[in-house]
């Protein structure tokens, strides 16, 4: 599904933010990347995403070769991705119903078929009776949920999921990272930027460990490497 080889990403100055890095994720995988701040997992996600170009290295997603992707393709490109945030970056304007619809709606699905699959998501992430409520009505977990349909209602081949637990509590943590499982146990890869050392320590998955731009360890049933 993944394939890195000697992807090197640098700003301004030179200076990198990751370094040669060399990956591969198999069709199917749930795999954690963690890391502190600063240790490339963002710029990693960025350049899967191609937001960010790398300065040199290849990098192979679903059979497609990133760096030989025109500009006009990209968008159809992302389509294939679903990709889930920290901050959920739902549309308050819409309610729970049209935020899900939405990304189908860009890509001209019939109506048809929105009507049949946003009742399926809905049912899914378990907020079935507030379809018609908006972001703001309702809490942080419930927010993400809704942002995971949202990624998914496409039947994305890989989910990104940058600290999909980042902004919530220990029980609506734990409750996204059961419905990530879920939806990997389906056959969707599933790749998860965390801090969550108790989550990554628990659910005993591959885990990749970056620090200062590179990958330091990784384990396929690993935990949180701790450092002093």
């Amino acid at each position: 599904m993944i394939t890195m080889e000697n992807v090197s990403k640098a700003y301004v100055e030179g200076i990198p933010a990751i370094k040669n890095i060399n990956l591969k994720v198999e069709r199917g995988e749930f795999v954690f990347i963690v890391g502190d701040s600063g240790s490339g997992k963002s710029t990693l996600i960025k350049l899967l995403l191609k937001e960010l170009e790398p300065t040199s290295g290849k990098i192979i997603v679903n059979g497609q070769n990133l760096g030989r992707l025109r500009r006009k393709q990209i968008p159809r490109y992302r389509r294939k991705l679903g990709v889930v945030f920290q901050d959920f970056r739902l549309l308050r304007d819409r309610n729970v119903y049209e935020n899900i619809a939405f990304a189908q709606r860009v890509i001209m699905t019939p109506t048809r078929k929105i009507r049949r699959e946003v009742p399926k998501m809905l049912s899914m992430i378990g907020l079935a009776e507030k379809y018609k409520s908006f972001p703001k009505e309702l809490s942080g977990g419930e927010q993400q949920r809704v942002a995971l349909a949202r990624a998914l209602v496409n039947h994305p081949d890989l989910l990104l999921a940058d600290e999909p637990t980042g902004n919530l509590d220990p029980k609506n943590s734990w409750d996204i990272m059961r419905l990530l499982e879920k939806i990997n146990k389906k056959g969707t890869t599933v790749l998860v930027v965390t801090h969550n050392r108790e989550i990554v320590d628990e659910m005993k998955k591959r885990v990749v460990t970056m620090k200062r731009g590179v990958i330091i360890s990784d384990e396929k049933e690993g935990g949180y490497i701790y450092e002093g």
